[in-house]
């Protein structure tokens, strides 16, 4: 396996994590976003991710990763009585995602840290790069 390969495989894992991030920031702000129906309540996103495996490269060696969709979550919306809501319907109920903010900061923390880790993966490869050049000067 190539530095290039090893590049390619980090760059698409930080691609996906940077998409991973963005979902997770859209579904902490609208967190607490309240509607007056189901249909236009905002419901909590997540990325589908597929591993892409390189015919050059054997699968022992792995593979890049890419984002195949965002799809909205299928839990329960939360449905709560507040007649004096604005936004509540005839039956005084407005709706709130189905986001669970623990699970959502979890997340983040997560893709975080793979974030990082590839960075790392990165700045190592750049390093061997760079110890191969001066081994050529000698």
């Amino acid at each position: 396996m190539s530095f290039k390969d090893i590049a390619q495989i980090a760059g698409s894992a930080m691609a996906a994590q940077t998409v991973r991030l963005n979902t997770v920031a859209s579904n902490l702000a609208n967190a607490d976003s309240v509607a007056g129906s189901e249909a236009e309540t905002y419901r909590a996103r997540k990325p589908v991710f597929a591993t892409v495996m390189d015919d050059n490269l054997d699968a022992a060696a792995g593979g890049r990763v890419q984002v195949l969709d965002v799809v909205e979550s299928s839990e329960p919306l939360r449905k709560v009585y507040e007649p004096g809501n604005p936004l509540a319907n005839a039956d005084g109920m407005v709706f709130y995602p189905n986001v669970n903010q623990v699970a959502e900061m979890t997340d983040m923390m997560s893709a975080s840290r793979a974030f990082e880790t590839n960075v790392e993966v990165l700045g190592r490869i750049r390093g061997m790069q760079a110890s191969l050049l001066k081994l050529g000067e000698s």
